[in-house]
């Protein structure tokens, strides 16, 4: 496989699709016989996949029927889903826990996994030993939107590679940099992106847009920088892409890409946009440092509430929503949400509080 080639293929079933990706690719030819196979989904939350979430688990299963026939079968399904939410419920609702029961396959919980430091440009980033361990990581993200970093792909599903801590500490640097430092002390031998119904408006899903494809090639920054461009976007509108490719990950230059469309003549019509949603509303927000999980809820309750003509105080008010790390200890007057903000005087704690708790919150806040 070219480390310049991207490789799609089109469809609504996504195991005949994956199995008709890798008879392409053919990547067992780059294994040894007995080789540990990891695979690395995007299980954020719990959430089944046609909500635009999470990566359809017929996919994975696709993966393992096909590396199976090939006589491999050390197989391992990872992930950590992000913090406050249970990987081992994201397991049992988005279909996993039943699939590696039917194939045999180990599901292993990363937020439960022994760790390691590795040293990068930035620093010491701690890293979870099992992605380290396998001899073939397959990387399987969703392509979606994302409130901080307007998408997210191949590169930012390799958080959930990390443990908790770490996964805050990345959002106390600015999420950037890290993103690209992972992507560099983690090797990644294949990429399969799940481009089948993504939410384009939040990462947490419940948005899904039927985009009907799968993505794959070994450079994660090149597939970055592809669906980036599907959606309208350049490399430049994501800054972990840059530092990445400086880092020598991979490449961001599309001119030099080679995409191989196995059957064009599946391709629907269409074009696919962000829809700028929380970008619109964080400008409610005074964000510092604040964790996906956490902001992903705000920015979803604050849509629920503007689509019920709920915000008016807010926009008069000239309120602002104070969230994230950066207001840890900060006393005062001011809106807070999540247990950073819990020295406020009017704050909402839980690390992270759900979209429907915030939306009462708010409600309640906003009526006094």
């Amino acid at each position: 496989m070219n480390k310049n080639q991207i490789t799609v293929v089109y469809g609504e079933n996504p195991r005949e699709m994956v199995e008709t990706l890798l008879a392409q690719l053919k990547p067992e030819t780059a294994l040894r016989p007995g080789a540990t196979i990891g695979l690395k989904p995007n299980l954020v939350l719990d959430k089944p996949a046609a909500s635009g979430a999470t990566t359809h688990p017929e996919i994975v299963e696709g993966i393992i029927r096909y590396f199976q026939a090939k006589g491999y079968s050390d197989l391992v399904i990872m992930e950590s889903s992000w913090v406050g939410a249970a990987t081992e419920e994201a397991f049992r609702v988005c279909g996993y826990r039943e699939l590696a029961a039917q194939y045999g396959v180990e599901l292993v919980d990363l937020k439960k996994d022994r760790t390691i430091k590795k040293k990068g440009e930035y620093g010491e980033i701690t890293v979870c030993t099992a992605p380290l361990a396998v001899d073939f990581l397959i990387n399987l993200p969703v392509l979606k939107a994302h409130c901080q970093t307007l998408l997210t792909c191949a590169l930012k599903n390799l958080k959930g590679c990390i443990p908790d801590h770490e996964k805050r500490r990345f959002h106390r640097l600015g999420l950037h940099e890290p993103i690209a430092q992972l992507a560099a002390v983690l090797p990644v031998h294949l990429t399969i992106v799940d481009a089948i119904c993504g939410d384009l408006t939040f990462e947490e899903g419940g948005n899904p847009v039927p985009m009907g494809r799968l993505l794959a090639g070994t450079d994660p920054v090149l597939l970055d920088s592809y669906a980036a461009s599907l959606l309208g976007l350049t490399a430049a509108d994501i800054p972990y892409l840059d530092l990445a490719a400086k880092l020598g990950v991979g490449t961001t230059a599309l001119t030099g890409a080679v995409v191989t469309e196995v059957n064009p003549e599946a391709k629907q019509a269409g074009r696919f946009r962000l829809s700028g949603r929380a970008k619109t509303l964080a400008r409610y927000v005074e964000e510092r440092d604040a964790c996906s999980a956490c902001y992903g809820s705000l920015i979803h309750a604050l849509h629920r509430m503007a689509e019920a003509g709920e915000l008016e105080a807010l926009k008069y008010g000239n309120k602002k929503i104070k969230i994230g790390q950066g207001f840890r200890g900060e006393k005062g007057g001011g809106i807070g949400i999540g247990t950073c903000t819990r020295a406020l005087d009017d704050a909402l704690t839980g690390c992270p509080p759900t979209a429907r708790e915030i939306r009462a919150f708010l409600e309640r806040v906003l009526a006094d």
